[in-house]
């Protein structure tokens, strides 16, 4: 056996280990087996395979992990590529739009292409930004809707648009240069410029000719007769004629010729023509019937299962012409029909229609019942956008301007646009937005407006005609078609539940009879309440125990004679809640109508939360619906009030208490209709209900086709009210659309920055600048005419001795005015009227009566001012005398005695009398003198000698005596009578009387120095400078009326603007600026939400916190934060608080009149712990204890505060603030959610 020799081996590899590695899966899982001859893999598990996300590795390796990024090596984890470096990039231009189009040219006939013919094209460099015009191409699809603040809005019809002289003219008087002082005549860098001085041609005197004007027409010239032919003589054109020798006329000596043209110069022209009054508002007939209305229209868009009334026909008849309409019906009339036939007809052809409604419940109603009928209905509100391709699309006005500023495509496609209750016009926080929107319509839209019945429905149509240059036709109802029954309820008991007394018929009598008899049972029952109690108890306590009999007994009886349901109006939200809860014991409803509410109510309410569903209100309400009784105002949460406005058209709640709201719009008629009181608080003070808020409401009564009357009953708790007061309201007529206009910076904005568009020309289309702007063309005909005539008038001759006529012209025209002043501060003050005592002698004038002496006979008083019966001297009346000529003639020229004098008038014949009733303004001057009269003996013998029985008798003595006296005085003193000084006699030390009486004297010194008086030819170049002056002063007022400077708003328009000016939001030249722009998206409090925005006071903080801050911003119920807040929002409301400080102050001091106080005053900062805490995630149920305001104005709050929130996200956008505008878009967020933002009934 051989000896085998060891062998040292080395240390073996880590390759050459018994080690096999093995793949396990397709995961990428490796394991080490020492096992041999194990397989090289396995089958796969798990997915299958598949290529790795490129964009998530990316992000995962490089992006999420920076440390998997080399420190150094850049080479290896980017590349990059050189690029290409082209200057002449930089030069290159877009190619300019096409100039033109080759339009086809058929024959007539068959229509065969003759030929080709290039047109040029307008309007081809257009967009969104730079134009007005609808030829512009539309904006982006994701703006087609909204549009965008930096959009210019569409042309709005009726203005003219501007044109490049226009323009011009707007920017040279921005500039305001002076082009007579600072033209520039030498150019830069050069030695001589240019001599722009007019030349001086001498004008000839008016009435006399220049020798070579005489003979310029003439040939004299025997040397250029060759030279005339060759240029143009016989066989040639014709050599036009000078100005001057057309004009003249062949006459047979050069006097003639002279004379005549003298006499063509200063021939006057007749007084101008008045221009033909323009009809836009054309009132329709709707007693005769219309016959032929399916004739004309033999397929109508739209039908009914009804007849269409009169004034319905007229209006569709109206709508197929493309008429705009404005349908001023009762209510409960119909007139949502034409709104109705309006879409029908926009959807035959295929474009669109717009309905704006005032308040959101109304729109929401409104897209149920139009969706229903149509199907292509859509819905936009501030958090609500359903299905905005609709064809018919209901929002409020508010969003419909927003639009139109914003330039919206969806205006291209509108068709009609409906105003429904126009008469919310005259809400003074709201009103100004419907003018706005009238304003700012494009040409092409129709306006359809739906109102109330309202007595200026003409003078309101003729506003909307002239500003949009179309006819408004307007179609009133003549009665309602439901009457209505007015009672008086007396009763407080079952014994006395039957006192219903008739006050007005169905036929508009007003039965005096009827409220006697409530006068006589109200005071039996207050005597026999003496006679138990005592006579000094109280009548009526006025508590819930009363309020609760009166209605158990009024109800009991409402039901025995079926006349529910019945809504109660009620003015106060607290008392609508204790009348509904007083009546425990009231239920009016079936088991199965108890059923049918259980089941509505669990179907609606199961989309809220488990705690939302326990709310007090929502409990409380619960029980109330189950029984028959509804409670409808604003501080119910919104979807408990539209689960009670559908269960009232259903006619499961027999009894709703409800505020004036329920009235605004809502169509839900009644049996019966009962005012708890004709007493309301406005805001400011207590008063009885207004004509047109009580027909508002009682128009709920009476269900049309169901009830044959409307009953409406006004309960009588305390005493009967006066039947004055109930006649003014039950029978006056209806509130007149008023003009709320008024400024905002978010209008102002908007329209400075469209070079195009001015506030003045807003201004001066609102229905406030009607009465005054209506008559604009008789201005500018007139204005015309009397160009003409100054232009036809002979220069006065001002040369010589009449060199200062003109001064003498003026002084004396200073001196009247000033006099005039003088005499009504006199008659103002309290001793000027103690003077005008019975005896005292003044100097009457007026229109019958010029400078003439007059006694007081007697001192009364109207309701305006004191009225002075006066016995005033006259000329004796002559038989032929023309009703023309009455009265003395008043001297056409001046002289310095009449001036500065009174001149007084005295009887050319026999002196006769009369008694006449003075105003303050008739008297013209005071005199020292007092006169002892009789003042009633005379006036009773000169009442009686008009009769014509005593015409002819003599006068008494006493009045002969004082005749004579006057007469006397009058002859003594032909100037005028000693008269009372203002400042002596009377005592009055006002300024401007002080300085008036020495400005008198001094114009009274420079009258009498006067020269020109002295010349022979005064009296006729006085006449000729009065007319001038005359016409002169007409035509300025005529220009003030039309310019701009006549518009009642434009101070403070210039004090709004230089607000703006002073905080940066626009330039110097009226350019919008960055600020600028932010505030016009804005909804509201736009500069407090701009400043706030740009100084970062919102930046800093959380998203619930600016929530909370911004609540004070849209809170309606005023209260203090509380001071249980964080230290953080403290600060926070303080701050918010010293910016709209600081606001305030820039508009004070910029010249506004709201102060300081008032404007800081606006903020509520009640509820911002209660938003606080919603944002944090508190539940609704919860937020009761932390504030005492109703549910509903918290849900309100909440839901405002989440556009606003919205609004400011885009204004961040807009800015470049991407972390405000994530912060804003967190804390709407968290706004919206549970009951707060539960969707609408009305909407599923």
């Amino acid at each position: 056996m051989l000896e085998t020799e060891r062998l040292v081996l080395p240390p073996p590899d880590p390759l050459n280990l018994p080690l096999r590695a093995l793949e396990v899966g397709c995961t990428g899982r490796w394991e080490l087996l020492s096992v041999p001859g194990a397989p090289e893999s396995t089958l796969p598990h798990g997915l299958p395979p598949c290529a790795p996300d490129l964009q998530q590795e990316a992000e995962q390796l490089f992006l999420s992990s920076p440390v998997w990024l080399p420190l150094h090596g850049v080479e290896h984890s980017a590349r990059k590529w050189q690029r290409k470096r082209d200057p002449w990039s930089l030069l290159a231009a877009l190619g300019a739009p096409v100039p033109s189009d080759l339009q086809a040219q058929r024959h007539p006939t068959t229509g065969q292409i003759l030929g080709y013919k290039e047109v040029l094209l307008e309007n081809t460099n257009l967009s969104a930004t730079t134009s007005l015009s609808l030829r512009r191409p539309p904006g982006p699809a994701s703006q087609s809707l909204w549009g965008n603040p930096t959009q210019y809005p569409f042309w709005p019809g009726g203005m003219d648009e501007p044109t490049i002289t226009d323009l011009s003219t707007w920017e040279e008087a921005e500039e305001e240069i002076d082009f007579e002082k600072e033209l520039l005549t030498v150019p830069p860098g050069f030695k001589k410029g240019v001599d722009f001085a007019p030349k001086d041609h001498q004008a000839p005197v008016p009435g006399l000719l220049s020798l070579s004007r005489l003979l310029e027409p003439l040939d004299l010239s025997g040397g250029d007769e060759d030279e005339s032919e060759a240029a143009g003589g016989p066989t040639g054109d014709p050599v036009p004629a000078s100005p001057c020798s057309t004009a003249l006329v062949r006459a047979s000596s050069l006097e003639d010729l002279v004379l005549k043209e003298a006499s063509s110069t200063v021939s006057p022209l007749g007084p101008p023509k008045p221009a033909a009054q323009e009809q836009w508002a054309v009132p329709v007939d709707v007693t005769s019937p219309v016959g032929d209305f399916y004739r004309l229209i033999p397929q109508p868009a739209f039908q009914w299962a009804f007849e269409p009334d009169v004034f319905q026909k007229q209006a569709i008849l109206h709508l197929e012409q493309h008429d705009s309409v404005f349908v001023a019906a009762h209510t409960s009339a119909g007139k949502t029909v034409v709104a109705e036939y309006a879409i029908a007809l926009a959807q035959k052809h295929m474009t669109r229609t717009i309905y704006t409604s005032p308040i959101k419940a109304l729109s929401n109603q409104k897209f149920r019942d139009f969706r229903n009928t149509f199907g292509d209905v859509g819905l936009l509100t501030g958090d609500v956008q359903l299905h905005p391709e609709a064809s018919c699309l209901i929002m409020t006005t508010e969003i419909l301007r927003s639009m139109l500023y914003s330039g919206s495509d969806v205006i291209r496609d509108l068709e009609w646009v409906i105003f429904d209750e126009v008469h919310y016009i005259n809400d003074a926080e709201r009103g100004v937005v419907w003018e706005e929107v009238l304003i700012m319509l494009p040409d092409h839209v129709s306006i359809i407006l739906l109102s109330a019945t309202v007595p200026n429905a003409l003078e309101f149509a003729d506003w909307i005609g002239r500003l949009k240059r179309r006819q408004i036709y307007v179609i009133s109802t003549v009665a309602r078609p439901v009457p209505l029954e007015h009672y008086l309820f007396t009763g407080n008991s079952p014994k006395t539940q039957g006192e219903l007394f008739l006050l007005l018929d169905s036929r508009g009598a007003f039965h005096t009879k009827g409220y006697y008899a409530a006068v006589e049972a109200k005071k039996e029952r207050m005597s026999k309440h003496a006679q138990t109690f005592g006579a000094k108890q109280p009548t009526h306590q006025g508590g819930p125990a009363q309020d609760r009999g009166v209605y158990l007994s009024l109800l009991a009886s409402l039901r025995a004679r079926a006349q529910l349901p019945v809504v109660v109006f009620t003015f106060s939200r607290g008392r609508c809640d204790e009348q509904a809860s007083g009546l425990t014991s009231l239920d009016l409803t079936t088991s199965s109508e108890k059923s049918e509410i259980h089941l509505f109510l669990q179907r609606c309410l199961a989309r809220l939360r488990g705690s939302d569903r326990q709310l007090p209100q929502v409990l409380h309400m619960s029980e109330l619906l189950r029984r028959g009784l509804g409670v409808h105002h604003s501080g119910i949460l919104p979807i408990l009030k539209e689960i009670v406005e559908m269960l009232f058209s259903r006619g499961l709640v027999k009894v709703l208490f409800a505020t004036e709201t329920f009235a605004m719009g809502v169509n839900m008629p009644a049996r019966t209709v009962v005012f708890d009181s004709m007493r309301k608080h406005d805001g400011s003070t207590f008063r009885d209900l207004l004509p047109g808020e009580y027909v508002q409401m009682a128009g709920r009564a009476g269900r049309r086709g169901l009830d044959p009357t409307g009953t409406v009953i006004l309960l009588c708790k305390g005493r009967v009210p006066e039947m004055a007061d109930l006649h003014r309201m039950m029978m006056g007529k209806p509130s007149q659309l008023q003009s709320q206009f008024r400024l905002t910076y978010t209008m102002i904005l908007n329209l400075l920055r469209v070079d195009a568009l001015r506030v003045e020309d807003m201004m001066k289309r609102s229905f406030s600048e009607f009465p005054s702007r209506k008559d604009s063309k008789a201005h500018e005909q007139a204005l015309a005419e009397l160009t003409k005539r100054l232009g036809a008038l002979e220069e006065p001759d001002v040369t010589g001795q009449l060199a200062d006529l003109p001064e003498y012209y003026s002084w004396g025209e200073e001196l009247t005015e000033t006099r005039n002043m003088i005499q009504r501060r006199i008659m103002e003050s309290v001793n000027g009227l103690k003077s005008l005592s019975t005896g005292r002698v003044v100097v009457v004038r007026n229109e019958e009566h010029h400078n003439a002496l007059g006694v007081i006979l007697q001192v009364s008083s109207n309701s305006t001012s004191r009225v002075f019966t006066t016995l005033v001297l006259c000329d004796k009346p002559v038989v032929s005398e023309s009703p023309q000529d009455k009265g003395p003639a008043i001297p056409d020229v001046p002289q310095p005695d009449d001036l500065v004098g009174f001149k007084l008038f005295l009887p050319e014949g026999p002196c006769d009398h009369t008694v006449a009733k003075l105003q303050p303004g008739d008297v013209a001057a005071i005199s020292t003198k007092v006169l002892r009269v009789n003042g009633e003996k005379i006036l009773e013998d000169f009442s009686k000698r008009q009769q014509p029985k005593f015409r002819k008798d003599p006068p008494l003595a006493a009045v002969t005596t004082a005749v004579q006296e006057l007469l006397r005085l009058a002859q003594a003193h032909p100037s005028g009578p000693p008269t009372l000084d203002p400042v002596n006699d009377l005592q009055l030390k006002d300024v401007s009387v002080v300085e008036g009486g020495l400005r008198a004297r001094k114009l009274e010194e420079l009258i009498r120095g006067a020269q020109c008086v002295h010349s022979p030819r005064f009296p006729a170049q006085y006449l000729k400078l009065r007319e001038r002056t005359q016409i002169q002063k007409e035509m300025e007022r005529l220009r003030f009326l039309l310019s701009d400077q006549s518009l009642l708003l434009l101070p403070e328009y210039h004090q709004r603007v230089e607000v703006l000016r002073t905080l940066g939001y626009v330039d110097g030249a009226g350019t919008v600026k960055l600020a600028g722009r932010v505030a016009c998206a804005m909804s509201s409090h736009e500069l407090l939400l701009t400043e706030l925005m740009f100084d970062n006071a919102l930046s800093t903080l959380r998203p619930e916190e600016i929530a909370a801050l911004l609540s004070g911003l849209v809170c309606q119920s005023p209260g203090d934060p509380g001071d249980q807040l964080p230290s953080t929002l403290k600060q926070g409301v303080e701050r918010v608080r010293a910016v709209a400080k600081r606001i305030g102050e820039v508009q004070v001091a910029c010249g506004l009149s709201q102060t300081v106080e008032e404007f800081v005053g606006e903020l509520n900062f009640g509820l911002v712990e209660v938003v606080y805490e919603w944002a944090r995630g508190m539940p609704f149920s919860e937020l009761a204890g932390l504030s005492g305001t109703p549910e509903g104005l918290v849900v309100r709050c909440i839901q405002r505060l989440a556009e606003m929130c919205r609004s400011l996200r885009g204004a961040a956008r807009l800015v470049g603030e991407p972390v405000l505008g994530a912060k804003m878009e967190t804390a709407a967020t968290l706004l919206r959610r549970d009951i707060v933002f539960a969707a609408s009934l009305y909407t599923q």
